[in-house]
C-alpha cells in the first residue's frame, strides 16, 4: 500500500472516529484563581520567541496531512490561518513526495508569510528497512525544508504506529544516529506522534543536536487506534487486536513536559492540546510553546471561516486564563504554580 493511500485513511478515520486518549491528562492541570489580578486585559501580550522567532501566541499547528490531492485544501486553509494569527505551522509527513506524489499539497504553504514553518520526515525512513524503501539522505532534509520554504525540519517518532500497522517499518536501530547527522547539517526538532519522550530520550536528542523536541504525549490522537480501525476495516485480525491493546500505550502529555525539560532545550507540548487553556496549562508546566493538530482538523475541513473562528477563541481563552491568574505576559505565565490531580498525580506520584 502506498504512502498515499494510507494518508488518506488516516484522514477520514481522524474526522469520523474517536481515535482519542480515554483521558484527557491536561485536565488535571489546574490553576488558582487570582480574584485581584490588578492588571489590564488590553495590556495583557500573548506574543513569544520560538527557536529565534516571533508568534503571536505560544502555539504552532502540529503536522496533520499531506501528499494527497485533498490535503491542498488543508494546508492552503491552515496556512492562511497561520499567516493570520502569526502562529507556527508544521506540515505531515513529506516522504510521499520523495515516493513520486505531487509536491503541490506542501508547496502551497510557501505562498503565506508563517512566522516559523516546519517540514516533516519520519525517523523510520532515516534507516533501512527490511522491504527496501527508500533511505533519506541529509540531502533529502534539506529538500524537504526546500519544499516548503521552511525554517526548520522535524523528524518524528512514530515508531508505536508503525508496529501496529501491517505494512509498518519496524527498524529503529541507528535512528538516533541519523538524527544526529542530520542535526549537525540543519535546524532539526524531534516530535513524538502521540507516545511521549521521557527525559531520557530528551536527553539523548539535545546531546544529538537538535534545536528543540515536541513531547506529544498520551492525551490526545493514539494512531495505535487509527490503525486499529485501519486494520478492522481491512479484516486484519491480527493489527485489530494490537491497536486495541497498545490504544492507551504511552506517557501523558503533562508528565512529559514536567519530566522531560532540559536545560538548553526548547519543549513544545503537544498531544491532546484542544483550547487556550491547555495552551496555558502547557506553558504553565514550563513548554515553550504548545501544538495543536486533530482540534483544529474538524474546523480546517469545514471552513476557513470556522477554522479562523477556534484560533481566534484559543487566542481570545489564553488571554482570558492570563487576566485570571493575574499575568501580562508569555513570561510571566511560566511562573505560575499549577495544581496537579487526579490521574497525572498518581502517574507522578508512582
Amino acid at each position: 500500500m502506498t504512502a498515499q493511500k494510507r494518508k488518506m485513511e488516516h484522514l477520514e478515520i481522524c474526522l469520523r472516529e474517536n481515535v482519542e486518549a480515554e483521558h484527557n491528562y491536561w485536565d488535571d492541570i489546574l490553576f488558582e484563581h487570582n480574584a485581584l489580578p490588578e492588571i489590564d486585559y488590553d495590556e495583557i501580550s500573548t506574543q513569544t520567541e520560538f527557536l529565534g522567532k516571533k508568534l503571536e501566541m505560544p502555539l504552532i499547528i502540529n503536522a496533520i496531512t499531506g501528499g494527497i490531492p485533498e490535503a491542498e485544501k488543508y494546508n492552503e486553509r491552515l496556512a492562511k490561518a497561520a499567516e493570520k494569527f502569526g502562529i507556527g505551522m508544521g506540515v505531515g509527513s513529506q516522504r510521499p513526495a520523495f515516493e513520486g506524489a505531487d509536491a503541490t499539497s506542501y508547496e502551497i504553504v510557501k505562498n503565506h508569510k508563517i512566522p516559523l514553518k516546519i517540514a516533516n520526515l519520519g525517523a523510520p525512513q532515516l534507516v533501512p528497512q527490511k522491504k527496501g524503501s527508500h533511505v533519506f539522505t541529509v540531502e533529502d532534509g534539506k529538500k524537504a525544508i526546500e519544499m516548503i520554504d521552511g525554517d526548520v525540519l522535524a523528524i518524528h517518532l512514530n515508531f508505536l504506529q508503525e508496529v501496529v500497522q501491517k505494512e509498518g517499518d519496524k527498524n529503529a536501530r541507528g535512528c538516533l544516529t541519523r538524527i544526529k547527522e542530520f542535526a549537525s547539517a540543519m535546524p532539526v526538532i524531534v516530535k513524538e506522534t502521540g507516545a511521549g519522550i521521557s527525559r531520557r530520550n530528551a536527553e539523548k536528542l539535545k546531546t544529538a543536536g537538535v534545536k528543540a523536541v515536541d513531547i506529544s504525549g498520551v492525551s490526545g490522537t493514539s494512531f495505535a487506534k487509527v490503525e486499529q480501525y485501519r486494520a478492522v476495516i481491512q479484516k486484519d485480525y491480527l493489527h485489530a487486536v494490537l491497536g486495541t491493546t497498545l490504544g492507551e500505550w504511552g506517557i501523558p502529555s503533562p508528565v512529559c513536559v514536567l519530566k522531560s525539560r532540559v536545560k538548553g532545550l526548547p519543549l513544545v507540548a503537544s498531544g491532546g492540546i484542544r483550547n487556550g487553556l491547555d495552551v496555558a496549562r502547557a506553558i504553565a508546566l514550563g513548554a515553550d510553546a504548545a501544538g495543536i493538530a486533530r482540534a483544529l482538523l474538524k474546523p480546517a475541513h469545514e471552513s476557513q471561516q470556522k477554522l479562523e473562528r477556534k484560533l481566534e477563541a484559543i487566542s481570545e481563552e489564553l488571554k482570558a486564563v492570563m487576566f485570571l491568574l493575574g499575568v501580562k505576559n508569555i513570561e510571566e505565565l511560566k511562573k505560575v504554580p499549577c495544581i496537579i490531580v487526579g490521574r497525572t498525580k498518581e502517574y507522578l506520584e508512582d
